[in-house]
């Protein structure tokens, strides 16, 4: 069996380093790549051509699921298994419909992510065990439980535009001709209502639905 190609794409220094240690441990891996960002991992696939990109969902400057779309028109044939703390089966749809041959947590044992890797090298789809058992809990898969954008309003939707483009603050206030501390009362009430820790958090949901792409 040829050794498998493996590229690393976590903003966690930790996670992305503890990860190539386990793979490189086994021969049947060969890390090439560790990253900090979609950009970064996007540019190293297109010239490496890994077999497996393992890729945070969670990470800058565009989301984990808008960098599995590049990879795929850019090198189709590396498979892109999608890595969250996010439990959620709404991002396990998303990932998968763009592209991603699998789906583990950050919960996953090592033992899990060596199989995820292997039957995904095999031509096979792969989705954790966490996720598999959420799937077929229903009480636990209904739509109240996946964070819904819908609830955040016209301005809440214009302020998030302006974070993904990277504007601080003052720098939204400005273009919106409010005061600075109402663009962090909406950021608050923002992560409040979609119980979300931080702006990072905030703006790789809102890339996850595309119907903010499309008109919010």
């Amino acid at each position: 069996m040829n050794t498998i190609t493996v590229l690393i794409a976590d903003d966690h220094k930790l996670i992305r380093e503890s990860w190539g240690f386990m793979l490189s441990m086994d021969p049947r891996f060969n890390v090439i790549a560790l990253c900090s960002n979609t950009q970064e991992a996007l540019e190293i696939t297109q010239t490496l051509k890994p077999n497996i990109v393992l890729m945070d969902i969670n990470i800058m400057p565009f989301s984990g699921i808008e960098a599995t779309q590049k990879i795929c028109k850019v090198s189709p044939l590396s498979k892109v298994i999608g890595v969250s703390m996010h439990a959620h089966p709404a991002y396990v749809k998303r990932m998968l419909k763009s592209g991603a041959s699998g789906y583990v947590t950050k919960n996953s044992s090592r033992e899990e992510m060596i199989d995820a890797i292997l039957e995904i090298q095999n031509g096979k789809k792969y989705i954790c065990k966490e996720m598999r058992d959420i799937f077929a809990d229903s009480s636990l898969y209904v739509k109240e439980n996946v964070p819904d954008i819908r609830s955040l309003s016209k301005r809440e939707l214009q302020i998030i535009k302006y974070i993904r483009e990277g504007f601080s603050s003052v720098l939204i206030a400005a273009e919106l001709n409010i005061a600075s501390r109402t663009v962090e009362t909406h950021r608050h009430n923002m992560l409040k209502k979609l119980k979300l820790k931080n702006s990072a958090s905030l703006v790789n949901l809102v890339s996850m639905h595309s119907e903010f792409e499309h008109g919010f």
